[in-house]
């Protein structure tokens, strides 16, 4: 059987964030001793609709989740080109707007909204954004709708009691419940920004933009995805925070899209290996490998080895995290940033610059575990105790595969400064299994990592802020 990752589709309004409380024992049935979710199922609930698109008939593909459950007879009988199903959550009761997933919507000639009260809207495309994978929808009703208030996503702890809403396999609003599993998940498409809820509340294919529900009846997420290894749900289900949401609705309404900041930095997430390499006490946060010129870290006074532990006061567990959170944050936008620099703490302010067409590109892995390839030798002149320099890099080689550059000078090894040749050959006999390379290149700082078992996956592949698919 194939494995799926399925999605999902959510509604999500505008509002101001409700005080977000911790998870509490369901309400109690009037009268008797019995826990019961109705209360908050019937609070909630009218706030979720179910989605329909109709795309052409060469979007087939579009539509995984369909085409795994009804076969081509029974598709014939829905009397449209091809219908995909979905849900979503209404954010804003007054505009009639409604958050859901891109996927859930992109390419569709027509969308179709019904609540559970049974009235059917032609939906609007306000704005989507294709890496965060939200769309605003928004409909015209006569009558009054139900919205759904937005929690603080930052204040979501893991243990907490949640419930899932939404319209799995076509069947209609359904139910579930679970607890949160984790926090900052990512890792399941790389190119696109993940910050990820997890839940073991049952999400199925079709749920993809229902609506993640804490027991006080707040959107704290929209359900996106799920593992599964046959299509079915085996406990772990991935929602959208609704903080992430906010920054990119209020984005979406104010320009028609999305118009994130970035901070101009290439890092990757912070490993065992790397911890022990330059000290730290914790493995959560983001390392930086480098600065970009003329950048947003460059003005704040970020440097090469770095390690943001957290912004605006919130901890960063991971690169991916911290690339998210930046990623829903608009151009001009201020930002307070923890690092950890030399063992100490610092606080740093960035102001999020825009994106420079044509300078942003996916960057691949340049980092191996052996120098093999590059000819070192001591810099001429009166630098022959500044460090060692890389004089040569065979194409092809493991070093150029790593990413060492002809004129790179190597200055320190592990937060240990290298004055020459002897010192760095010296220092790599004892064979290390990770060497954090401190580099000057062209008059600025950067770090590479070697090691020894690195894979694409190991944690060292460098990821930048920036990283837009093109």
């Amino acid at each position: 059987m194939r494995k799926l990752i399925a999605y999902f589709i959510i509604n999500y309004s505008l509002i101001t964030f409700s005080a977000m409380t911790n998870a509490a024992l369901p309400l109690t049935i009037a009268g008797s001793d019995t826990f019961s979710l109705a209360p908050l199922v019937e609070k909630t609930s009218p706030a979720v609709a179910n989605i329909s698109i109709v795309v052409n008939q060469s979007n087939q593909q579009l539509l995984p989740d369909l085409f795994d459950f009804f076969s081509d007879d029974e598709l014939l009988f829905l009397n449209q080109p091809v219908i995909g199903l979905g849900s979503g959550v209404i954010i804003d009761a007054a505009k009639g707007y409604i958050i859901t997933n891109f996927h859930v919507i992109e390419d569709a000639q027509e969308i179709r909204v019904t609540l559970t009260s049974g009235q059917e809207f032609n939906a609007l495309l306000v704005g989507h954004d294709q890496q965060s994978d939200i769309a605003l929808l928004q409909i015209n009703s006569n009558k009054s709708l139900t919205q759904m208030l937005l929690a603080d996503s930052d204040l979501v702890r893991v243990g907490d009691f949640v419930i899932a809403i939404g319209n799995p396999l076509g069947l209609g609003q359904t139910v579930t419940s679970g607890i949160i599993s984790a926090l900052g998940r990512s890792g399941l498409n790389f190119e696109n920004l993940e910050n990820f809820i997890q839940t073991d509340a049952t999400i199925n294919s079709g749920s993809s933009g229902g609506a993640l529900v804490n027991l006080s009846g707040e959107l704290i997420g929209i359900n996106t995805a799920l593992l599964a290894s046959s299509g079915g749900n085996i406990g772990i289900g991935f929602a959208i925070p609704s903080n992430m949401i906010n920054n990119l609705v209020d984005q979406l309404l104010q320009f028609g899209e999305v118009r994130r900041g970035v901070l101009g930095i290439k890092g990757g997430e912070l490993t065992h290996q790397l911890t022990k390499v330059f000290g730290l006490e914790s493995k959560h946060g983001a390392f930086i490998y480098q600065i970009n010129p003329d950048s947003a870290a460059e003005q704040a006074g970020l440097e090469a080895g770095d390690v943001i532990v957290s912004l605006d006061g919130l901890s960063i567990i991971s690169f991916s995290a911290l690339r998210a959170k930046i990623g829903s944050l608009s151009v001009g936008k201020k930002v307070e940033l923890g690092i950890i620099r030399d063992a100490k703490a610092l606080s740093l302010s960035a102001t999020l610059k825009a994106i420079e067409p044509g300078k942003i590109k996916f960057i691949p892995p340049p980092l191996h575990p052996l120098l093999a390839g590059a000819t070192l030798m001591n810099p001429a002149g009166g630098n022959k105790n500044k460090g060692v320099l890389v004089d040569h890099v065979k194409k092809g080689s493991i070093a150029d595969d790593f990413g060492l550059q002809q004129g790179d000078l190597i200055i320190g090894i592990n937060r240990k400064k290298i004055l020459n040749l002897t010192e760095l050959t010296e220092f790599i006999k004892s064979s290390p299994p990770v060497l954090a390379l401190n580099i000057v290149r062209e008059n600025r700082k950067l770090y590479l990592i070697l090691h020894y078992k690195a894979q694409k996956t190991d944690g060292y592949r460098p990821q930048t802020d920036q990283n837009i698919k093109k």
